[in-house]
């Protein structure tokens, strides 16, 4: 199981020595200012507060605190005055943090009531004016938001930074394990050196045969607990025989282990692999299943590619779902997505049951792998493809639109739904084409696109919504 935690976020709260005579109590005021905003955003994130800088030593300090403090995705840039903006350059040529700047101050408004104090306190705008040309002329991407801070669409923008930020820190030590690719799949293909280098994804090319060291030593209480789990979670169908489920169960324990005692965030095994190997009896469909529900990242057919977005998935949107379209449905404007069997159920629509079937399937040649099958929950959705490039490029192409609350088919033994795409069906699918999406993506419930769209800029590839 892979623990989900909030981001944890380092505030820099600017302002100056000058209205310290004239003002013996400003320090005081704008700390408790800071500390008031962190309880508003308390929900979204941890945060870490060390006291305002007050000069361009502070801010250095801070800075340094922060980058050499693990535990920190990002940093949340905060004007408690006006300050010169030349005092924070050298402290950001040193940084290598995300950083957001919000533009917000104590106050919503001006009233008759203001005198000298309260406009002092509440003059941030000039110092994030001059604080945000010296970061533009840097050359840093710094996300801007301005609002008032109890408001929902501030707290919004936050915690899209937030998880954007805390995704691109977790990259760089992601590590996907891949067992065989499926020949001749282009768009699986491309440097694991480029992605390493881009976003710190490691790619590791594994072998059924240490996939099986850890299959032998699986014990029957390992099996019966994956057993009981899935008797919790899912419709077990009756034709399902009791060596079926139990082999599945055994699979799913040995994949499991070998993820954690490697340090694998996701992974991605080819059928071939399993059926050539010559020791297995069916495909690990239930295991991709449930791992992926446990928080790891998966990809069919090698693609480690896929592995990666459906980990970063689970950050930006909480459940990534592994999935691709099948066929384009012109009537409802929609696509169909679902795949060979493998699926997050944690997406699954709520008021139906989830099913763990006995299901027949040629790809592999083996016995029938028992599957997960679920509609995926109606209302919005995101999906998104992280594409490889020429020259060592990734590009994240992303879809925003509408789960359609459809009908169940009977005959789809896998994960499914139907996806109308905001932009309708022609349009998107012809962008998607033109911007080479991959036909394996991503899925997550809601809209989940400024994230995205912030993790892109955070991790330095290009971002293109369809």
């Amino acid at each position: 199981m892979i623990d989900k935690k909030k981001p944890t976020i380092g505030v820099l709260g600017i302002m100056q020595e000058l209205y310290d005579k004239t003002y013996p109590n400003i320090v005081e005021t704008q700390s408790n200012y800071v500390k008031g905003v962190i309880k508003e955003l308390g929900d979204i994130a941890e945060f870490k507060f060390i006291k305002p800088a007050r000069n361009r030593k502070d801010i250095e300090e801070i800075v340094q605190t922060y980058n050499n403090d693990k535990e920190i995705d990002g940093i949340m840039i905060m004007m408690l005055t006006y300050s010169p903006g030349q005092r924070i350059v050298p402290a950001l040529k040193k940084n290598n943090l995300p950083i957001m700047l919000a533009n917000i101050q104590p106050l919503p408004s001006v009233t008759k009531d203001w005198d000298m104090e309260l406009l002092t306190y509440n003059q941030g705008i000039h110092g994030a004016q001059d604080n945000m040309n010296a970061i533009v002329r840097l050359g840093i991407n710094c996300p801007v938001v301005t609002g008032n801070w109890k408001e929902e669409e501030f707290k919004n923008f936050v915690k899209d930074w937030s998880l954007a930020a805390q995704a691109a820190k977790a990259c760089k030590n992601l590590k996907i394990a891949v067992v065989g690719r499926m020949p001749g799949m282009g768009d699986i293909t491309f440097d694991s050196l480029a992605l390493l280098k881009k976003l710190g994804v490691e790619i590791v090319d594994e072998s059924m045969g240490k996939i099986y060291s850890y299959f032998e030593k699986v014990t029957k209480k390992e099996i019966e607990d994956v057993k009981a789990e899935n008797a919790k979670n899912f419709e077990i169908d009756p034709k399902l025989e009791e060596d079926q489920h139990d082999f599945a169960a055994k699979f799913q324990v040995a994949i499991e282990k070998f993820l954690e005692d490697n340090n694998y965030d996701g992974y991605s095994i080819y059928f071939d692999s399993v059926k050539d190997d010559g020791r297995f009896e069916q495909l690990p469909l239930m295991a991709a299943s449930n791992l992926m529900a446990k928080g790891y990242g998966y990809g069919a057919e090698g693609d480690a590619l896929a592995a990666t977005v459906v980990k970063i998935g689970h950050i930006l949107g909480n459940n990534g779902h592994f999935t691709e379209m099948y066929a384009m449905d012109f009537e409802r404007d929609s696509v169909f997505m679902s795949h060979m069997g493998e699926g997050n159920w944690k997406v699954a629509r709520k008021d139906k049951p989830i099913k763990l079937i006995d299901r027949f399937l040629g790809i592999g040649d083996l016995n029938n792998p028992p599957t997960v099958v679920f509609n995926v929950q109606p209302g919005e959705g995101t999906i998104t493809s992280l594409a490889p490039l020429s020259e060592g490029n990734f590009r994240l192409v992303v879809s925003k639109g509408e789960v359609i609350d459809s009908e169940d088919y009977p005959n789809v033994e896998m994960p499914y739904f139907h996806f109308k795409p905001d932009t309708g069906v022609r349009n998107a699918m012809t962008n998607w084409l033109k911007n080479g999406g991959t036909h394996h993506q991503c899925f997550n419930i809601g809209d989940t696109t400024r994230r995205w769209e912030l993790f892109a800029k955070i991790a330095g590839i290009e971002y293109v919504r369809v």
